[in-house]
């Protein structure tokens, strides 16, 4: 229990502000004789000409709300450039703001410039485990949003040519890409979002680049997020739950090609495919592009190996139907020379019997005639009436006192009528 300190003051014995100060100072360093271990969030940082480094700390509330607590610290020159070198080594990153760390301070107090720390050590283990904390939540969120494993539940349209690029314009990374791919015979259509890779904007930057893309995702075929190495503070972007919640709900397959080999974000996590580097993303489009050409190529040897075969196959049925038809043609022939000699016969019988019958007819006739012969009619005892003009005529056709000759077997006798009696 801390004891309170008991100071009489009134208007007329008052103290000054330098008083009150000293007191203060003095308080504090009493009560804080050695150094102590605090956990902080850097907000701000400056390392001024001198190389004394400057620095803002604080505690965020839930949700990283308001600040729930904030103070100046200092690491003076005698000690910056061991603590940078230590936490360098240890984490791979330099000391930047946004990042959680564990420091050994000296609590100070100073009648102009009020509370500060100094800091005098680092402990790097605990920037190493609080970035791994914040990602291990982030998996954990995203895989109770069922949202893991969506994007790579993605198929990639084949072939793979139109690439939505999120980087930044002048990032070296972003130039090895594109050199990359220039290298190909294939006609890549790439076009940039740009994007902040680094700083307090960059979560925002990345994400209105990729609503721009989904409102045209149907004139890409993928999206690529590239950014080269950085320190763990900037890389750290990539363990956003924001920026892997778009990543995994994403429309479009998205490949990532973020930081060294060594390095895998949140990001690399959820995305359709995951490269080590900007470079060996292209190589990747690339191989992607061989494999379709490969399989055209394949698929063309087998199509022309199928026209081949096929017209082998149609070359021996055309011979197969060219023989069948020659064999055919003389059966045929023969079947209608055959018929032919057939109906030849029965025409020349027909023909026979026709004019056979057509002779009886005649020889029907002509006894038919010579039974009309006059003559022969005569010689029955008939006899034939002629008018003058030698015509036959009939008891009709003759008046009396007509001449006329009647005509009988033995001769003709020239005779007057003188009457005539019908019957």
């Amino acid at each position: 229990m801390v004891e309170p300190i008991n100071i009489s003051t009134s208007s007329h014995e008052h103290l000054t502000l330098l008083d009150l100060q000293l007191m203060v100072r003095a308080t504090l360093e009493s009560r804080f004789t050695d150094p102590v271990w605090i956990s902080a969030e850097i907000s701000e940082m400056k390392v001024n000409r001198s190389g004394h480094c400057y620095l803002n700390l604080v505690e965020k509330g839930k949700g990283e709300g308001a600040p729930r607590a904030e103070a100046r610290g200092v690491i003076w020159k005698s000690t910056y450039a061991n603590i940078s070198r230590k936490f360098a080594e240890a984490t791979g990153a330099q000391l930047s703001t946004g990042i959680g760390v564990l420091l050994r301070v000296v609590v100070t107090y100073h009648e102009v410039y009020g509370f500060s720390l100094q800091i005098v050590d680092i402990d790097a283990s605990y920037t190493l485990g609080e970035v791994e904390r914040r990602r291990r939540e982030c998996i954990e969120q995203l895989q109770r949003d069922g949202v893991w494993d969506m994007n790579r539940e993605l198929t990639l349209p084949r072939p793979t040519l139109r690439i939505a690029i999120v980087s930044s314009a002048t990032a070296a990374g972003y130039q090895d890409f594109m050199n990359e791919l220039r290298r190909t015979p294939y006609r890549f259509r790439t076009e940039l979002f740009g994007s902040l890779m680094q700083g307090e904007m960059a979560e925002d930057s990345v994400i209105e680049a990729l609503h721009h893309i989904a409102e045209r995702e149907e004139e890409f075929d993928c999206v690529v997020i590239i950014r080269g190495g950085g320190s763990v503070s900037d890389l750290a972007l990539f363990d956003s739950y924001r920026i892997a919640s778009h990543i995994a709900q994403f429309p479009l397959p998205v490949i990532t090609g973020i930081g060294h080999d060594k390095d895998t974000s949140v990001a690399d996590l959820v995305a359709h495919t995951s490269c080590k580097t900007p470079t060996a993303v292209a190589t990747l489009l690339c191989e992607m592009a061989d494999m379709e050409m490969a399989t055209l190529d394949e698929y063309s040897y087998k199509l022309r190996d199928m026209v081949l075969a096929r017209l082998n196959n149609e070359r021996l049925t055309l011979e197969r139907s060219s023989s069948e038809i020659a064999r055919q043609s003389v059966v045929v022939v023969n079947g209608m020379q055959h018929r032919l000699t057939n109906i030849e016969e029965s025409i020349t019988t027909l023909v026979r019997t026709l004019i056979s019958g057509e002779e009886q007819r005649l020889k029907s006739h002509l006894m038919v005639v010579e039974q009309s012969n006059p003559e022969i009619i005569l010689r029955r005892g008939f006899a034939i009436v002629r008018d003058a003009d030698g015509c036959a005529v009939d008891i009709q056709n003759i008046e009396p006192g007509s001449d006329v000759s009647i005509e009988m077997a033995a001769g003709v006798i020239k005779a007057n009528v003188k009457s005539k009696i019908l019957r």
